[in-house]
């Protein structure tokens, strides 16, 4: 029972979440309908519903431009489907050649892969259900447009929160950031070079937290700039989109420092003593990162915590290791100007704050 109540409590959250792309669907298709047939006067507007349910279903931070390559593939297959069928009739082998010379007609356009699957849906619909004596083929061409038209308008006055998707995908990266520093921290502390195996092969799983996080915002950012209810979560999703790439870059550096430091781990190589604390601080620092951007506030507590780290990672530190450990401590000082950059600084401003190495960086 307790099983069960799990699962059923995971499959509401699923639904709540799913709440908003429901709705935009049920809307959307039910105006495409009425648009179509009572407001254009098409007598069977199959295409409007479909074409407004499809352009809602694309990838968010590309719907203007995927709807439209839903209205030229629906045109070409229709189109070629119309043609073809009208004069060698329908069936199989038919079917067959409409499908080919649709697919390769939007291919020899140097179609996408939406306008290519889209040509061939829609020629198999010719081919089948709705044949060319039903209705001419500007006409669904028509409807095909209304639904991706509606679809648009709908996404745009019906929108999703883009900060709740930030918020959640932004958690999972900052999330895989932390464990990876504090994993490699306690690794370090304690020589245990299995946990430093561990935590490296468990880093170079996040880089698709981290291309899922840039989908999300890009799609924050469509829906932020034509809905107008979403204008005043822009300089939210601003901070999200400033801090975005400092964090891949974040990411990256702490998997080069948790290959060298399994590397020094297993060559017995001494360990810097404050390095371990110093790893914790910068985890620390990403935890203030997110809860600051989650709350919608300037990250300046996760700035001047980045600043503390960068400020330690000097000349006589990185002198107490071997060439690994060595590179442990530099990877420190570029995880630290990666955090502060995502704290709003520039490099420039985020690199001065780094000690010199060599007294030509006095």
């Amino acid at each position: 029972m307790h099983r069960l109540r799990e699962e059923l409590s995971r499959r509401l959250r699923r639904l709540l979440r799913s709440g908003t792309p429901i709705v935009q669907c049920a809307v959307a298709a039910g105006l495409a309908w009425f648009l179509a047939h009572d407001i254009v006067g098409h007598v069977a507007p199959f295409f409007a519903p479909i074409a407004a349910v499809i352009s809602l279903g694309v990838s968010l931070g590309q719907r203007m431009r995927r709807a439209l390559e839903l209205v030229v593939g629906v045109s070409i297959g229709i189109g070629v489907g119309d043609v073809l069928i009208s004069v060698i009739g329908t069936g199989a082998w038919q079917i067959a050649l409409v499908v080919a010379l649709a697919m390769s007609t939007a291919v020899l356009l140097d179609s996408g892969g939406v306008i290519v699957l889209q040509a061939a849906s829609s020629s198999v619909l010719v081919a089948t259900l709705l044949p060319p004596a039903t209705s001419g083929g500007p006409t669904r061409m028509i409807d095909a447009a209304v639904g991706g038209l509606v679809g648009f308008v709908v996404a745009a006055l019906l929108p999703a929160n883009p900060l709740a998707v930030a918020h959640r995908h932004g958690r999972v990266v900052l999330g895989a950031l932390t464990d990876a520093l504090r994993g490699i921290a306690t690794a370090i502390a304690h020589q245990d070079v299995s946990m430093a195996s561990d935590v490296l092969a468990d880093a170079r799983k996040s880089q698709k937290a981290v291309e899922e996080f840039r989908t999300a915002l890009e799609g924050g950012a469509e829906i932020a700039r034509f809905a107008p209810i979403r204008w005043r979560r822009r300089r939210d999703l601003d901070r999200y989109e400033t801090a975005s790439t400092p964090i891949d870059r974040a990411l990256r550096n702490t998997r080069v420092l948790a290959r060298r430091a399994l590397a020094a781990l297993r060559d017995g190589e001494p360990v810097p003593r404050p390095l371990p604390g110093m790893l914790e601080e910068l985890a620390g620092t990403v935890v203030l990162l997110r809860d600051e951007l989650a709350s919608g506030k300037d990250p300046l507590q996760a700035r001047e915590a980045a600043r503390s780290v960068a400020t330690k990672s000097t000349v006589e530190l990185l002198g107490e290791g071997d060439f690994s450990m060595q590179v442990v401590v530099l990877q420190v000082r570029s995880i630290a100007v990666d955090l502060l950059q995502a704290s709003g600084l520039t490099r420039a401003e985020a690199v001065a704050v780094l000690p010199p190495l060599h007294p030509a960086e006095d």
